[in-house]
């Protein structure tokens, strides 16, 4: 049998964007092989995948419960180690439990449930498995990201005083019809938040990620611009955090021409850090008594942690996908050598504790509330 860490996926069937991502990026390294999966709610969909992915047809199941019980029945070395979710939200909870329970770590796209008590009992049941949970949040694989961390961990700032972070697009400024539309838009599959749930938990991850620091308390406003929409599509709020540090946080899908503008900036005592993912291969970096300093991808000069991110030499971009693969690798490499961590459930915990504060908020005139 391969040496290969042997991946399975619930979701990412025919005509999903985000399943062929997930596939793309585990399979980079070629440390990660996918040898099973339940691709779809439709059991003749899911089936139909076995050739296109070139699995065996019995690797291929009809649904997510029919996966779990027949890789358990599979021999140790033949079997999934872990699964990857990517389905729409209301799923994240009922898979993971079932993969946990049955004995195999999880790899999950965020949210990491539909609410906060799917999460705090998800929670619950990761410390009762032992097994691994991780969030794929994406933007955390992007070596400049993590550098900007270290920066601020060795107090090459000074103390943090404010973060700025913003998520902005601008696809759903209009109605779309589409299937990735079509569900972020449904409270059912969603969630309780639109936009804030979508890509303000990235923003709120990033920004705890890079400072190091828990935001504490928030006061925001999330507004419904499109008639008919049963979701927030915008949002912005101020927010604390630990040590006195205050920020701002925006997101929005209403942005006309906009992409996928998701940007951080940091100032401390005696500096700052700029980094935006649609220029990912730059961090900036400034001084109060020093000219501006910019950071390429790949350069000598990072933090080892940072270079061995990158794949390429300097002056090659890498983006999204290695981004993405990073996440993977790091899952992978981590079940190899001790089991892997479940501390991914803490960060899930922590963001859909955010979405509920935001909500609260919101519902009471931007109030200050906590985020508990």
């Amino acid at each position: 049998m391969s040496n290969r860490v042997r991946m399975g996926m619930v979701g990412g069937g025919p005509g999903a964007f985000i399943g062929a991502v997930h596939r793309f990026a585990a399979r980079l390294d070629g440390e990660i092989e996918l040898v099973c999966g339940a691709f779809s709610s439709s059991a003749e969909k899911s089936k139909s995948m076995a050739t296109e992915l070139g699995l065996k047809a019995d690797r291929c199941y009809g649904s997510y419960a029919e996966m779990m019980a027949g890789e358990a029945a599979l021999p140790e070395d033949q079997r999934m180690e872990f699964v990857a979710i990517v389905t729409p939200n209301h799923m994240h909870f009922p898979v993971a439990k079932a993969a946990l329970e049955a004995g195999f770590a999880v790899l999950s796209d965020k949210p990491a449930t539909l609410d906060l008590k799917e999460a705090k009992a998800l929670r619950k049941i990761v410390e009762r498995s032992g097994k691994a949970y991780g969030l794929t949040h994406t933007y955390l694989g992007y070596p400049l990201v993590g550098e900007a961390r270290g920066i601020i961990e060795a107090g090459g700032i000074g103390k943090v005083r404010k973060v700025f972070v913003e998520y902005i697009q601008g696809w759903l400024a209009t109605e779309v019809d589409n299937k990735q539309a079509d569900w972020r838009t449904d409270p059912k599959r969603s969630g309780c938040s639109g936009c804030m749930g979508d890509i303000g938990t990235h923003a709120h991850n990033l920004a705890e990620f890079v400072t190091g620091k828990r935001m504490t308390h928030l006061a925001a406003d999330l507004t419904t611009f499109v008639d008919g929409r049963r979701l927030d599509d915008d949002g912005s709020c101020l927010f604390r955090m630990e040590d006195g540090v205050k920020g701002t946080l925006s997101a929005s899908q209403v942005c006309v021409g906009n992409e996928n503008s998701l940007s951080i900036r940091v100032y401390g005592e005696t500096g700052g850090l700029e980094w935006r993912q649609e220029e990912p291969n730059t961090l900036i970096r400034t001084y109060a008594d020093q000219p501006t300093q910019i950071l390429r991808a790949a350069q000598g000069y990072l933090s080892q942690g940072a270079q061995d991110g990158f794949r390429t030499p300097p002056g090659h971009p890498e983006g999204y996908l290695e981004a993405f693969a990073n996440v993977y690798i790091d899952f992978a490499r981590a079940l190899r050598t001790d089991g892997g961590a479940t501390t991914g459930i803490e960060g899930g915990v922590r963001g859909m504790a955010f979405v509920e504060a935001l909500l609260k908020s919101s519902s009471k005139n931007s109030k200050w509330v906590e985020i508990k």
